[in-house]
């Protein structure tokens, strides 16, 4: 059977990397480190919340890039918030905006009505002419509980797009079976996730590319421009968020990863390799 690798025209030794940006529309300051990133960085594509008040400025900014959809029903900012494309009364709390944690999601959300939102969102961003790449999920909502990711995988097969993938020893631990359903489906999704909130990207990268394995790897990274927007709505975590920006347009990650020979894709070869 072949590899991943070798299904997007690879050979199985070869080492793949995306470097995804993560949170494409939720500022101004996201969308100008983001189309910086992968315009002149090493970040490969990015994923866009599109409930997002610059989810438009995003498209218009980045729209010619390789950009999926980051799946959004959480709403984690104390003072900036967002609400539902649908208004399903659901998936809002009791300020009428998405709850603030996963947790809050699943004890209140309708199923149906998560499956429309997400579905809402898809749509919404096939409208404003998103040649879409693929689906992830906004602090993981649809990936880690059983049945938001049935919903999130039924919408990957619906609009045959891959999927951000828990990491193996992630799915063994939960315990449902994430990756046989997907492979049963027909789903492409990267061979490994390699990724872990908190620590600086500029320290944790380079040793994740020095133990990269053969296949294809998915590394996320939420680059934010530094300003006051960010400082405004991001009481906690806005230096992770400017390092992540540093790190995408740092040329010992890019020398590294050129020494290395570690190829970088996006996940359009995964979705076109999936329709062929």
């Amino acid at each position: 059977m072949k590899t991943l690798a070798e299904k997007l025209g690879y050979s199985a030794a070869d080492r793949l990397l995306i470097l995804n940006c993560d949170d494409l529309g939720s500022s101004h300051s996201a969308n100008l480190a983001i189309d910086d990133s992968i315009r002149n960085g090493i970040a490969t594509s990015a994923t866009l919340m599109v409930p997002c008040s610059w989810a438009r400025e995003a498209v218009e900014m980045c729209g010619d890039l390789d950009i999926g959809i980051h799946l959004t029903l959480t709403c984690e900012y104390p003072g900036y918030r967002w609400r539902a494309l649908t208004a399903a009364k659901s998936l809002h709390d009791a300020d009428g905006f998405m709850p603030r944690s996963a947790a809050e999601v699943w004890q209140n959300a309708k199923l149906e009505d998560v499956e429309a939102e997400c579905r809402a969102q898809i749509e919404q961003a096939q409208r404003w002419s998103i040649d879409i790449t693929h689906l992830d999920a906004h602090m993981g909502t649809m990936q880690i509980n059983p049945a938001y990711y049935a919903v999130y995988l039924k919408l990957a097969v619906e609009y045959r797009l891959p999927l951000r993938m828990l990491s193996a020893k992630m799915d063994e631990r939960l315990g449902f079976g994430c990756r046989a359903a997907a492979d049963k489906a027909g789903v492409l999704y990267p061979d490994d996730f390699a990724f872990q909130w908190g620590e600086p990207t500029e320290k944790l990268l380079p040793k994740i590319l020095d133990k990269l394995e053969p296949g294809v790897s998915e590394f996320i990274l939420h680059p934010v421009r530094d300003s006051d927007e960010l400082r405004a709505y991001d009481k906690t975590e806005a230096d992770i968020r400017v390092g992540d920006y540093a790190a995408a347009k740092s040329n010992a990650l890019r020398d590294q990863i050129s020494t290395q020979g570690i190829k970088l894709i996006s996940f359009r070869p995964l979705r076109d390799a999936m329709r062929a």
